[in-house]
């Protein structure tokens, strides 16, 4: 019986790394692939006194929804301006509509008054919340498939924060 123990074990602990190891390459591929999209920010309070230096993040596109007609989860389509910042077309449940110069980004409501995309938290190093408190963009990375991954903050120059 410990023989068989051992082996359940190594075997989940193999199959832990490869799940592991597959997830990472998949947002390596979608920081290398995926399309630069910014969002802007809405007012939030920057700072969280428990979390040290963090600001919580509210997008502009995650406001003034139909709560009648929305969908719990599903997809924000966002069509980008001359300068790729996005701006909100609708909500829907798949993927398809989606027209010409569209972008999918996943979201998930766990109510009828917020939306979360995935990227609502910024950490940075302690002593340089006043850098980024100036932020007016998020910055995401998106795929073909509506993943996301939040890249960085922008200023009003368009220009990332470093």
């Amino acid at each position: 019986m410990k023989k068989y123990k051992w082996l359940i074990i190594v075997l989940n602990l193999i199959i832990l790394l490869v799940y592991f190891n597959f997830s990472v390459a998949r947002k390596e591929t979608l920081l290398k692939d995926g399309k630069l999209i910014l969002l802007s920010l809405a007012p939030v309070d920057p700072r969280s006194l428990m979390q040290g230096d963090y600001m919580t993040l509210r997008y502009s596109i995650s406001e003034d929804f139909n709560e009648k007609s929305f969908p719990k989860r599903g997809y924000c389509v966002v069509k980008l301006d001359k300068n790729g910042v996005a701006q909100k077309q609708r909500f829907q449940e798949n993927t398809t509509p989606l027209k010409q110069g569209e972008y999918l980004i996943n979201y998930t409501s766990s109510n009828n008054w917020n939306v979360n995309i995935g990227a609502e938290s910024f950490f940075f190093q302690e002593g340089q919340g006043e850098k980024y408190a100036k932020a007016k963009y998020g910055a995401v990375k998106v795929d073909e498939n509506g993943n996301s991954l939040l890249v960085g903050l922008y200023d009003e120059n368009l220009k990332n924060i470093k």
